[in-house]
C-alpha cells in the first residue's frame, strides 16, 4: 500500500515521505511548518503523474515539474523530483542500478495521486 507520512524532524519541523509498506520510496526537506509539508504532498499527488524525465546522466535538461535521475558519488543512481522553480522537492535513496531509479519515478507517478496521507505527528 501507498501512502504518504508526515512525520516529526529536527528542531520541531516536519518531513514528508512517500512509502510503500514499510519502505521509504522519496523523502523532503524539513519543513518549519505542518502546513508546508502538506502542500509538498499535494503538489506531488498534482503534477507528479504528467512530470517529465530527465536523465542527468545523459547531461538531458530539463524544466517545469520533472523527475531527475542523478549519479551518486559511488555511481550509483537516485531520483530528485523537482518543482517548476527547480527546488528540489523529494529524493530517493541510491539504486544500483539506473532502471531501479526509473521503477521508482513510475511507481510515484502511478501510486501518489491516489495516495492516502497518514500524519504521524499527531498523538493518539
Amino acid at each position: 500500500m501507498h501512502r504518504f507520512k508526515i512525520v516529526k524532524a529536527a528542531n520541531e519541523q516536519f518531513r514528508v515521505q512517500f512509502v510503500y509498506n514499510a519502505e521509504v520510496m522519496v523523502w523532503s526537506e524539513n519543513y518549519a511548518s505542518k502546513a508546508s509539508a502538506k502542500n509538498c504532498i499535494e503538489s506531488i499527488k498534482k503534477n507528479a503523474p504528467d512530470a517529465a524525465t530527465v536523465d542527468l546522466t545523459k547531461d538531458e535538461t530539463g524544466s517545469g515539474y520533472r523527475f531527475e535521475i542523478v549519479e551518486s558519488k559511488n555511481g550509483e543512481h537516485f531520483v530528485r523530483f523537482k518543482a517548476a522553480n527547480g527546488e528540489a522537492m523529494v529524493r530517493s535513496e541510491t539504486y544500483a542500478s539506473k532502471a531501479s531509479a526509473k521503477n521508482c519515478i513510475e511507481s510515484v507517478k502511478k501510486n501518489a495521486p491516489g495516495a492516502d496521507t497518514v500524519d504521524e505527528t499527531v498523538s493518539a
